[in-house]
C-alpha cells in the first residue's frame, strides 16, 4: 500500500486497536477519515506493513490501520449560459 498512498491522500481508519507496540490506547477512531501527511518507508515492528502513515496525530501509524479512499471523481458543473439581453427600441 505504501507505494499506492501518498501525501495529499484521504484514508480510512479501519483499526483502532491498541498500539501493538505499547499496549496503549491510540488516538485514531475507527470509520474516520484522515489525510496523509507523509509515508515513511519503514518495516513496522508488528512484520504487517512495510511503511508507516502520519496523518497527523501522536506519531506515525502502522499502514495496516487504514484503507486507501478512492479519489474523488470530476463532475461536470452546468454551465450557466449568459444569453444577449434583448433592448427595445424606442422612438
Amino acid at each position: 500500500m505504501s507505494d499506492a498512498v501518498g501525501p495529499g491522500d484521504l484514508v480510512l481508519c479501519v483499526n483502532a486497536a491498541p498500539n501493538h507496540a505499547t499496549g496503549r490506547p491510540v488516538p485514531l477512531q475507527a470509520g474516520e477519515t484522515y489525510r496523509v501527511w507523509a509515508v515513511m518507508d519503514f518495516v513496522c515492528p508488528c512484520g504487517r506493513s512495510d511503511a508507516l502513515i502520519d496523518v497527523g496525530i501522536d506519531f506515525a501509524w502502522c499502514q495496516s490501520r487504514f484503507r486507501l479512499l478512492p479519489k474523488p471523481k470530476a463532475q461536470a458543473k452546468p454551465q450557466k449560459v449568459s444569453a444577449p439581453k434583448e433592448k427595445e427600441t424606442v422612438r
